[in-house]
């Protein structure tokens, strides 16, 4: 039996990601009040992402629990609906979204914070905002795929679905750029505009290859769970 039961646990996430949202946006940076607002940023559109995943799956548990014993098929039908959101939901947006935003942010900060994350902005964020940010993603979404089974859709429409994220969001950053003349990203600066086309190669070749490795890492937990149950 768990220590923790995993609907708490969901609650407890999706709560942390209420406040850490309520707090980020309280903060008075001039990033906020230029175009784009703080949507320039996957940071706070991760964020965004990993609430309404959390929210639905709090949602998905709240009516599995409202519906158990029921023998409503209308609402059983609703429910199964709502599982393949929260399914799809992780499967293309919230694992490898929020991996590449640990991974990379990390990566950047260890190599010349100046250029993701510049020493400017602890004047406005605190540590444990920074690190609620680019973090505790990972444990959070590791510790859902730990505790429930994820159907994910099939290969060719999630890797479809991921690209098509990966590369909106930077036409989005180069239209930021083309209407205000600055780069979202520091890093962005310092390098040229073919540098820049492969950077942005490598994040989607990035994203895809995060997809996939979510679908291994859910299948191998699952099944080396369903061995151990037959053992």
């Amino acid at each position: 039996m768990a220590l923790v039961p995993c609907q708490v646990l969901r609650v407890a996430i999706l709560l942390s990601y209420c406040s850490i949202l309520c707090n980020y946006k309280a903060i008075e940076m001039p990033s906020h009040q230029t175009y784009g607002g703080s949507w320039k940023f996957l940071t706070f559109i991760d964020l965004v992402i990993q609430a309404v995943f959390f929210g639905i799956c709090v949602l998905t548990d709240l009516s599995s629990l409202l519906t158990r014993g029921s023998g409503n098929q209308e609402q059983e039908r609703q429910l199964k609906k709502l599982i393949s959101l929260r399914d799809w939901m992780l499967a293309v947006l919230a694992f490898p979204v929020g991996v590449f935003v640990v991974v990379v942010f990390w990566i950047i900060y260890a190599y010349d914070r100046e250029m993701i994350y510049p020493k400017l902005l602890d004047n406005f964020i605190p540590g444990w905002l920074n690190h609620g940010m680019h973090t505790t993603v990972l444990p959070f979404i590791l510790i859902e795929m730990r505790t429930s089974h994820h159907a994910y859709p099939s290969r060719s429409s999630g890797l479809t679905a991921i690209c098509v994220f990966s590369v909106a969001y930077i036409l989005w950053v180069c239209w930021v750029h083309h209407v205000t003349g600055m780069w979202v990203y520091p890093l962005l600066e310092h390098i040229g505009p073919g540098a820049r086309i492969i950077f942005f190669g490598c994040t989607t070749i990035l994203m895809t290859f995060l997809y996939l490795l979510g679908e291994v890492l859910n299948s191998y937990i699952w099944d080396t769970q369903r061995t151990a149950k037959r053992k």
